[in-house]
């Protein structure tokens, strides 16, 4: 009893005296409300952007019962989910020219059923034109809703009509009540309304009524034969089992004998015992469900909210306690010991703690609810609903409390060993900082940082987890002497910076732990930038190019479509950003053209570039003994061999000039300017004297190449069949050639270019196919599309291709967590200087009572914040480095083995420091934290009440 009304007494106090001081304790409630309101988003977030069964059926299968598609297998058993099915006898023959199974026979009696069937094609937009695919699917009906749902606009209604998704409006320019014709029928179709498929809603897609694209289609490939039939996909059917009974096992099983997959709605969410699923009597494979992925996520993501809550509440409650020195005092006048002041302080954490967990939680729900939209968009799905889940969320609010309670902890121990006497005349007494402690974290740094560094060798992730978590506890604990050594650095420096050092030092209590928050914040954005950096790296250097950058490439498909490549050059020209340099290409080959007789068993030549034998003309990764060298090699070793002209064959595609491996394209010099961008003389007046240039050095020895060229010829080749009837006849010419310098061997798709009046020599048939420029910039969707619309009006056949590389270099998720870290920077600085502000007031009246001018005072506040937060940046970002250097030791010795497998697999593992996040932590946040500093404080103190 004595103890409940003890603590009620210490309750009491701490709420006064939170009521009291107002502005400190709306600091602390704001410092535990951050991070659990951070926490409570993320939390509902990821419950509400994550699926429910129930959630994922609706999008599979809208407000129906069931989905039925024909897998054309003849009869089937499935599992209940319908993520596994089989044939029931496998060795039985399928029946491909019988007719199809109607699938509305297998439908329950009663049942009410639409359908889905999805074609590629080709229409026109507001730029020119697209390809896209096009679903038959009646939007409109109720059996649809969930899956399909309109945004905008009107359902489409009959044949004439059709639905978009805003993806495909704003890479085509269209919009509601535009036209656009399905070139493959030419039938015409009004946008009516903008939909979206609440699972996916980056899709591009157009929607239409069954009928409305597919059967016109049909019929103009009936009726011109130079019009391909569509290429449809399977049909689905959303069926509505009959009322009160829906679609059951029986009916699954029932369908299955048609060869019908069934995926049902009631079985998936109530599944039936194995004893009646006869393919889970059959096969004894088991499927274990992932389970604890985000656990290891999770819990760091907690562990470090709760590090930064008591380290940037722990000194509001150490200044909090500070200022309430003169009352813990007279409470140990009155008769209370060390456990009452205690008691106090602690009560302080749990009245604040509660407040802030509360408020959190509230104020994360409220912030998800309206950044709703924004979630949901970044996410690429609706929200069904928000997901509150209540043990989660009063886990969270716990958290909070908790750490509230941890954060006044340690002030809570200083302050019941003041004595009486030091805490009524406010004396501070003389405390100096450890010695032994900076030479702990020392040898705990240096401890954290080899374990690390060993569990990279070894490929340990948890070694490595463990080895930089010790190191950063390490560097904790190096803080107060760090900050007492800055110190010491401001005897040169003008006034207010050389205070802001000296106060930092003196108070490292107060300091000390805010720069080890921001270190906190700072070190887990560092690393995961560091590693996302390098591992953007390693894949921008792993990939393979398919096109020189700054090229587009124009090819036709068949010589009848090469005639219309005048027009397509005019297409490409007029509107695309081509700087000027264009270079016309032929390809080459020998006998009747692969391309077109292929069908034909030895019905087609060859032509190949003759790799010389011996050892300076292989690559040492492929062949025997290439193992072994693997096992020898750096990743430096390998990127510089794998790199080398004799290797870059095994790693370059070919067929973009021409359809042999040896990649031998008919040109003249602009194709040097242009494309190969070789600015040599002497290589272009080779090719004007009729000498081919070779790109890549390991085919030719002593100056010359060999080309073998096989020509056989196709009796559907009815002209040169003439010619050369009979067998096959094969030639090896020796060419004397342009060797051109060894960077010029990763030229992508092409290792030799032919004189035209070369290759007719050699008696090989070229054809004209296309032509390459230079541009400005890789075509965006508007130049794609106008190019492609007036290609098409001139019939087709050809394309244009253009090099994306390896992909987008900005990733999202470095801006979020630079954002994330800045933000704690900006706030443990704000926290840190609002409590220098509070603990040094008698100072700062000092300073104007001996004539300091009011600036000194904002010039001061500012130069506080500096020196919080940049110590905490540098600092966090040395640390962060530590476990993303380990992690990619992990990497390498993962590529290292993997090498040694496949010689030719890359093990290049770099390790990249992404600049532009650094600089901006590093210089952007700390200056911005001093400015808004500087610029929030006032420049003269308020009337203060005489002391005593």
């Amino acid at each position: 009893m004595s103890l409940f009304t003890g603590w009620r007494a210490a309750l009491r106090i701490a709420r006064r005296d939170a009521m009291r001081s107002k502005g400190r304790s709306a600091l602390v409630v704001a410092m535990i409300a951050v991070p659990v309101l951070g926490v409570t988003a993320l939390d509902v977030t990821y419950r509400s952007v994550t699926p429910t069964s129930a959630e994922e059926l609706t999008a599979d299968m809208g407000s129906a019962d069931a989905v039925f598609s024909d897998q054309q297998l003849g009869p089937i058993e499935q599992m209940p989910d319908a993520q596994r099915y089989d044939r029931v006898d496998e060795n039985a023959p399928l029946d491909e020219t019988g007719p199809p199974t109607d699938i509305s026979t297998t439908f329950p009696k009663g049942s009410r059923a639409i359908s889905i069937q999805s074609v590629p094609a080709s229409v026109t937009t507001g730029y020119g034109v697209a390809n896209t695919d096009i679903y038959e699917f009646r939007t409109s009906d109720k059996l649809a809703r969930g899956k399909i749902d309109l945004v905008r606009g009107d359902f489409p209604h009959g044949t004439g009509e059709m639905a978009a998704t805003e993806p495909f409006l704003k890479s085509t320019g269209l919009h509601i009540g535009s036209v656009t014709t399905v070139r493959n029928s030419g039938k015409k179709y009004t946008i009516t309304g903008v939909v979206e498929q609440p699972d996916t809603l980056s899709t591009e897609a157009l929607y239409a009524d069954p009928g409305a694209v597919i059967a016109p289609w049909q019929a103009r490939s009936d009726h011109d034969k130079k019009v391909l039939p569509p290429n449809v996909g399977s049909k689905e059917w959303l069926v509505k089992g009959p009322e009160g009974v829906g679609i059951t096992w029986p009916h699954i099983m029932a369908a299955n004998e048609s060869g019908i997959l069934v995926k049902s709605r009631q079985v998936v969410l109530d599944p039936p015992p194995d004893s009646e699923v006869p393919l889970t009597r059959k096969s004894h494979e088991n499927y274990p469900e992932s389970s604890g992925e985000l656990s290891a996520p999770l819990l760091t993501v907690v562990a470090m909210t709760v590090l930064e809550i008591v380290l940037l509440a722990g000194p509001a409650f150490a200044v909090g306690a500070r200022r309430s020195r003169r009352q813990l005092g007279l409470l140990g006048t009155c008769g209370g010991d060390r456990r009452h002041v205690r008691a106090v302080v602690l009560s302080g954490g749990l009245v604040l703690g509660g407040i802030g967990a509360a408020a959190g939680v509230v104020v994360g729900l409220a912030v998800t609810a309206v950044f709703r939209p924004m979630i949901e968009e970044w996410a690429g799905r609706r929200f069904v609903s928000l997901a509150l889940n209540p043990t989660e969320l009063l886990a969270i609010a716990a958290i909070g409390l908790v750490t509230g309670l941890l954060a006044a902890f340690a002030p809570a121990i200083v302050a019941s060993r003041q004595s009486v006497l030091e805490s009524l005349t406010g004396r501070r007494g003389v405390r100096r900082s450890s010695r032994v402690l900076p030479v702990l974290g020392a040898c705990v740094l240096a401890i954290g940082c080899a374990v690390a560094v060993y569990g990279g060798t070894r490929g340990d992730s948890t070694l490595v987890a463990g080895g930089s978590v010790t190191a950063e506890l390490g560097l904790l604990a190096c803080i107060p002497m760090i900050v007492g050594f800055l110190g010491r650095l401001g005897h040169s420096l003008p006034l207010s910076p050389r205070l802001a050092l000296r106060d930092a030092a003196r108070n490292r209590g107060r300091t000390a732990p805010a720069v080890a928050a921001v270190m906190a914040a700072v070190a887990g954005s560092v690393a995961i930038a560091t590693y996302m950096a390098s591992s953007t790296a390693e894949h921008a250097f792993n990939y393979t190019p398919y096109l020189n950058e700054g090229t587009v490439v124009l090819s036709s498909a068949s010589a009848e479509s090469a005639t219309r490549l005048p027009q397509a050059r005019a297409a490409v020209e007029q509107n695309m950003a081509v700087t000027g340099g264009r270079a016309d290409f032929r390809r080459v080959w020998a006998g009747s053209d692969c391309g077109l007789y292929s069908d034909e068993e030895n019905s087609c030549g060859s032509l190949e570039l003759i790799r010389p034998t011996g050892k300076a003309h292989a690559c040492p990764l492929t062949g025997k003994g290439a193992k072994a060298l693997a096992a020898r090699l750096t990743a430096d070793e390998h990127k510089k061999l794998m790199r080398s002209p004799a290797c870059l064959p095994e790693l370059m595609s070919s067929g973009l000039f021409n359809t042999d491996v040896s990649s031998i394209v008919v040109a003249d010099a602009a194709m040097l300017s242009t494309y190969v961008k070789l600015d040599d003389p002497a290589a272009a007046k080779a090719l004007a004297a009729g000498t081919p240039v070779l790109l890549n050095e390991v085919f030719a020895k002593n100056g010359e190449v060999t080309i073998k060229a096989v020509h056989r010829y196709s009796k559907k080749d009815k002209q040169n069949w003439k010619l050369h009837p009979g067998k096959a006849r094969t030639t090896t010419d020796r060419l004397k050639v342009y060797v051109a310098p060894a960077k010029y061997a990763a030229t992508p798709g092409m290792n030799l270019i032919l004189p035209q009046r070369t290759a007719e020599r050699l008696g090989l048939h070229t054809e004209a196919s296309g032509s390459v420029y230079a541009v400005a910039h890789t075509p965006t969707n508007a130049e794609a599309q106008r190019t492609d619309g007036v290609i098409q009006q001139a019939g087709g056949g050809l394309w244009v291709q253009s090099e994306s590389g390896p992909g987008e270099g900005d990733d999202p998720m470095l801006l979020i967590l630079t954002l994330f870290a800045g933000m704690v920077t900006l706030g443990a600085a704000a926290i840190t200087t609002g409590l220098a502000k509070a603990d040094a007031e008698a100072d700062l009246n000092t300073l104007s009572a001996v004539g300091a001018p009011p600036s000194v005072r904002r010039k001061l506040s500012g130069f506080q914040c500096v020196v919080v937060a940049l110590t905490g940046v540098v600092l966090g970002t040395l640390a962060g480095l530590v476990p993303a250097v380990a992690l990619r030791m992990v990497d390498l010795r993962e590529a290292l083995e993997t090498m040694r497998l496949e010689p030719t697999e890359s093990a290049y593992t770099p390790i990249v420091l992404p600049w532009p996040t650094l600089a901006l932590l590093v210089v952007g946040v700390p200056l911005l934290a001093g400015l808004l500093a500087t610029a929030l404080t006032r420049s003269r103190l308020a009337l203060a009440r005489r002391a005593g």
